[in-house]
């Protein structure tokens, strides 16, 4: 067996020293891989089994939303329909634009929302921003999903993505079900809710960290080529990230101080 081409997964490999072999030696590994592809597609159907089989928590709290139509309820967010899936988007009061990061999440919700809400589900982003700052930025990045204001509230504490001075001069705190440092007051974080026909709301289900990924579908498309997400050697793996429209930016400040050298 060739090693080198059976298992990729041991070591990534440059383009520049990648083996290239005849058609049929590659339909031969493509075929092993497929075996564990499978492999992988089964064991995320039987996870999504069990995700769905988690019991629920029924929310007790009158949380209040800003939003461009008036304050709303955690209920009304649901625009009518039984599932609500929330994007905690780091953005707080005061700051000059929201997190890249959570931008680059932000930048597929408009392609599936149309899809979501046919299958009962809204999706929208809940922010500690005024919803003047959170406006702003919108326009900016030219986004139509809809984004509320969770500010004044403990909306974001709750549910695990916003912690207190106290919790963070402590050097630890309670994010991703683990006690562990973490460097900002504001984090990354997807919430899923129910809402019952008698108007009850549910928290179904949360997840944190690289689990956010499930909402970045560019990273899911850069893993089908050669180079994968290319991230090795970076300070933090969202490195080069920017907010979309600051891409071309760049590219022009970088072509101008080529030209001048």
């Amino acid at each position: 067996m060739n090693t080198a081409i059976n298992e990729p997964t041991v070591a990534d490999l440059s383009p520049a020293d990648h083996p290239v072999v005849g058609r049929d030696q590659w339909l031969t590994a493509r075929k092993t891989l497929l075996a564990r592809e499978k492999e992988l597609t089964r064991l995320q159907d039987q996870i999504a089994r069990e995700r769905r089989a988690l019991p629920w928590v029924r929310v007790e709290k009158d949380y209040r939303f800003d939003t461009p139509a008036g304050p709303r309820t955690l209920a009304e967010l649901f625009d009518g329909r039984s599932q609500l899936l929330v994007q905690h988007f780091m953005f707080a009061p005061g700051w000059e634009q929201g997190c890249k990061s959570c931008s680059f999440m932000a930048d597929h919700n408009d392609g599936a929302n149309l899809h979501l809400a046919q299958r009962d589900v809204t999706l929208l982003a809940v922010s500690r921003a005024p919803l003047a700052e959170i406006e702003r930025f919108r326009q900016r990045m030219g986004w139509k999903f809809g984004w509320v204001s969770s500010h004044g509230t403990t909306f974001n504490h709750d549910f695990g993505v916003n912690f207190t001075q106290d919790e963070m001069s402590s050097g630890k705190v309670d994010y991703n079900y683990t006690r562990q440092p973490f460097p900002h007051e504001e984090a990354p974080g997807i919430s899923v809710f129910h809402r019952d026909e008698a108007g009850q709301v549910f928290h179904t289900y949360s997840r944190y960290g690289r689990g956010v990924e499930v909402m970045m579908h560019t990273y899911n498309l850069l893993e089908l080529t050669p180079k994968g997400r290319d991230e090795d050697g970076m300070d933090y793996p969202m490195a080069w990230v920017r907010h979309h429209d600051r891409y071309a930016a760049e590219a022009s400040a970088a072509s101008c101080c080529a030209s001048k050298a």
